[in-house]
């Protein structure tokens, strides 16, 4: 069975994509070149797909920093490092998800796979639109009435394994599969080395998820 698996190479991804191996899926990985400060995290998601096992890995390059509107396109807005607060921040980046899910549905179609995998949570996130439950049932619904597969009968499944996992749990799940969170970057603004600020709000999440696990915390920081 093939899948295709958004990979940014950050912590929620890798372990989206040792589930999708553990489930027996060879998997097709796909990261997203989009024009983000943080790209340290695609030679980590080079890193993951080869210590996974992953049957391909690709990176599509387009340039969403053009149009700007967050802080991880636009270098004239500054991520937020004062830690949570209420609505959408900055550092959602518009229309990334449906951006990537509609790559990831044109190359799960002509490689007949019926399988997307991502790595959206809706627990311990930074309370993006399109990482919503209702969203992805939304993508799901429209991927299968917008392709010749869909119309066809051959249904694709989005698959959102971490949707209801606090950041924890996710850890936990991960090390059971046997991911080594070392490999990732999830930091927003992490330096050229994949080196995190300790700052941000991901960089906050992961390492609260670390903590409530109680599993040290692999992250290398910036001194």
């Amino acid at each position: 069975m093939k899948a295709v698996i958004l990979l940014s190479g950050g912590l929620d991804s890798a372990t989206c994509l040792a589930v999708a191996r553990q489930k027996g899926f060879a998997a097709y990985c796909l990261s997203l070149d989009y024009g983000q400060r943080h790209r340290a995290e695609l030679a980590a998601a080079r890193r993951v797909s080869k210590a996974l096992g992953a049957a391909e890995h690709r990176i599509v390059r387009i340039d969403l920093a053009q149009f700007g509107g967050s802080a991880l396109t636009d270098t004239r807005l500054d991520v937020p490092v004062a830690g949570a607060r209420p609505g959408i921040p900055v550092t959602y980046v518009p229309a990334r998800n449906t951006i990537l899910l509609s790559l990831a549905l044109a190359w799960a179609e002509t490689l007949e796979s019926r399988d997307i995998f991502v790595g959206v949570n809706a627990v311990d996130y930074s309370g993006y639109p399109d990482c919503r439950p209702e969203y992805i049932a939304a993508f799901e619904v429209m991927a299968n009435l917008a392709t010749r597969a869909g119309v066809e009968g051959a249904k694709l499944v989005l698959h959102t394994p971490l949707m209801t996992l606090s950041k924890a749990g996710i850890i936990r799940l991960g090390q059971s599969l046997g991911v080594d969170y070392r490999l990732t970057v999830s930091c927003y603004q992490a330096d050229a080395k994949g080196r995190a600020c300790g700052l941000c709000d991901s960089c906050r999440l992961r390492r609260a998820g670390f903590s409530a696990a109680g599993l040290p915390d692999p992250t290398r920081y910036c001194p």
